[in-house]
């Protein structure tokens, strides 16, 4: 396809791309805004390439969100590169069996553990808010982690997709029993592991269209840094009220997928 596309329509996606960095780095979901831009923005593109720029993208503000989480955070950088590697392996096995499985029949599953999610959140308003002073997870509760938000989520993300940041964040707070700040700096690190492996089968696959990809980028950088920032300076409370924002549009997002307007 041809990727002369307008100036506006250019600008208009990288205001997306940064919108979409401050969400993800906050708390995940980015592409709930990024996406659905990309997707009105390149009507001619296939979905193929769609799908590799905005993994291009992405990667920029995660790792930017990443790096600033990693410098004033007190994340456990052992344990986050433990289940981002599982996440990594996770996310290859379900990109794998992507094309044999009926969205269609998932989404309302997903839909059902989102609003349990957010039930819980409404009715545990301190889950997530401050650590447990002194506590240093175990070696089974690293071992759960791995299995649940490395393999799990990986591989729900390379099946499907939307709202990885978002179960990152949520497990990783109720496995290792992380304030929601930490838990969301240890979930770039997880993202930046898996969006690493499925931006480089997107690109041997010439799936990432390149003029599109690095403006928007920087501005997804940008937004990733600054919702990064934000995130640490406000806290964890900040953080769980954005988290509750997110889950509904979430839910929102799938049933349109799933049942339309």
């Amino acid at each position: 396809m041809s990727t002369d596309i307008s100036l506006t329509t250019l600008l208009l996606l990288c205001l997306a791309a940064a919108g979409a960095g401050w969400v993800d780095a906050v708390v995940g979901g980015g592409g709930l805004v990024q996406l659905p831009a990309l997707l009105v923005g390149l009507p001619g593109a296939p979905p193929v390439q769609v799908l590799g720029t905005n993994k291009a993208v992405a990667i920029c503000g995660t790792a930017a969100a990443a790096v600033a989480y990693a410098r004033r955070a007190p994340l456990d950088l052992r344990t986050a590169f433990r289940v981002g590697l599982a996440a990594l392996g996770g996310s290859l096995a379900g990109a794998s069996l992507a094309a044999g499985i009926d969205s269609a029949v998932l989404r309302p599953l997903i839909m059902a553990v989102l609003l349990a999610v957010l039930a819980f959140l409404l009715l545990r308003p301190s889950f997530g808010v401050t650590a447990r002073a002194g506590e240093v997870p175990t070696r089974r509760r690293v071992a759960v982690a791995v299995l649940v938000a490395g393999l799990g989520i990986g591989f729900y993300d390379g099946l499907i997709g939307p709202g990885t940041g978002t179960f990152l964040v949520l497990a990783l707070a109720g496995i290792l029993h992380m304030d929601l700040v930490s838990a969301s700096g240890t979930a770039k690190i997880v993202n930046v592991c898996t969006n690493v492996g499925a931006l480089v089968t997107f690109t041997l696959q010439g799936a990432v269209l390149w003029q599109v990809a690095v403006p928007m980028a920087l501005c997804n950088l940008t937004g990733g840094a600054i919702g990064a920032r934000m995130a640490l300076k406000r806290g964890s409370g900040f953080v769980r009220g954005v988290l509750v924002v997110v889950v509904v549009a979430l839910v929102c997002k799938l049933a349109l997928d799933q049942w339309g307007w």
